[in-house]
């Protein structure tokens, strides 16, 4: 197959707006972590999320202030290029103004109206796809559009994936009883739910040969992709942790690589007591008897929803860069069954490759296997 490439990556978080401000504040043990001014949360488990600042809608969804954001910096990108989005809501802001008797069009809730208007923000003209798998959406963008350019059927595609903190999305999992009081705390014996944050992040994919004719760097190759579903129920994963195992081999598979060359893992270590038993049961089963790195970046900016995988995969490949995993913000007694594994210190990457994975409601599981770019 095709060799696939990733050219440019780019996030937006409550850390700040690209991977150096997000890898610095996690290295440093930073969290977006406050209260939550956008609505009000007295009725609801916890007043807090990481939420961007300085973002304001106006009379717009705050999705595309977050875009821009995101894409100002961004390099230019091929017209050609497919485009997949990434979004568990999309402008649920204003499906909330809708619902308070505001002006707002409804035309603007529909996700293909905002796939047109990202494509014209990003100056795309080819074809274009939303990716709407809950938690895994990004994860799930990505190995899509790797798989494109892998089977010859583009040169280059570009993810985009974004967010929001809305009070539609805070309730639903305040009435699940997931979010945590104060903060989430991935992997740790006393985890007692999810902190939600909103951010977004880019990646621009090509394939080998079009990066060299394009002379750009390549940030990190896509060795690797899967998904897979438990089949097992409507929010809680499979306690056996079948649908991840099954995806993780999958990527490997691709890859064409043993687990021996995994040198760590960016978790989706949400910090709800299923997740994180889950992924460890996972984990010891893929690795049995290794303790390679591991961590959730959660604790600093909260649980990005479908921006997750693409924030945590271009956040990978910044690790891969400089050979470090930072801390599990966070954590402060690890599970007994993690320990070994997580950490609130950094943790040296010895190798060139790492796993990223991600799951969601519906018993959705994804994972992609990022390996080092051009030194």
């Amino acid at each position: 197959m095709i060799e696939v490439c990733i050219t440019a990556a780019q996030t937006v978080t409550g850390l700040g707006t690209g991977l150096d401000p997000l890898f610095d504040g996690i290295m440093a043990g930073q969290s977006a972590v406050v209260p939550v001014e956008r609505f009000a949360t007295a009725r609801y488990l916890s007043p807090n999320a990481c939420c961007v600042p300085g973002v304001e809608a106006g009379g717009d969804s705050l999705l595309y202030p977050l875009l821009e954001r995101l894409m100002e910096d961004f390099p230019a990108v091929p017209a050609d290029c497919r485009l997949l989005l990434a979004s568990t809501k999309g402008p649920v802001d204003l499906m909330e103004r809708l619902q308070r008797g505001e002006a707002v069009d409804p035309a603007e809730l529909a996700m293909e109206r905002v796939l047109s208007r990202v494509a014209g923000r990003c100056g795309t003209t080819g074809p274009a796809l939303n990716v709407n798998a809950a938690c895994a959406s990004s994860t799930l963008a990505l190995a899509r559009a790797a798989q494109m350019i892998a089977l010859g059927r583009c040169e280059a595609a570009l993810v985009v994936c974004l967010d929001l903190v809305s009070e539609f999305v805070f309730s639903g999992f305040s009435a699940l009883q997931a979010l945590s009081p104060t903060r989430c705390r991935p992997f740790d014996r006393n985890r007692d739910g999810l902190t939600l944050g909103e951010g977004g992040a880019a990646l621009l994919l090509m394939s080998r040969e079009r990066a060299r004719r394009e002379e750009c760097k390549v940030l990190g190759v896509v060795a690797g992709w899967g998904a897979a579903n438990d089949a097992t129920h409507i929010t809680a994963p499979a306690r056996d942790a079948c649908g991840l195992i099954q995806t993780v081999r999958q990527a490997l598979a691709r890859a064409g690589l043993t687990t021996d060359a995994i040198a760590a893992v960016s978790a989706h270590g949400t910090a709800t007591p299923y997740n994180d038993q889950m992924e460890v049961t996972a984990l010891r089963a893929l690795f049995p008897g290794r303790n390679l790195p591991v961590h959730s970046v959660k604790g600093a900016i909260g649980h990005t929803l479908g921006a997750a995988g693409g924030i945590e995969a271009a956040l990978a490949l910044k690790c891969l860069e400089v050979g470090v995993l930072p801390p599990t913000v966070g954590l402060v007694e690890p599970d007994p069954e993690g320990v070994g594994l997580v950490s609130d210190a950094a943790q040296d990457i010895n190798g060139d490759f790492v796993l990223s994975t991600n799951s969601g409601f519906g018993g959705v599981n994804a994972a992609v296997i990022l390996g080092r770019g051009d030194a």
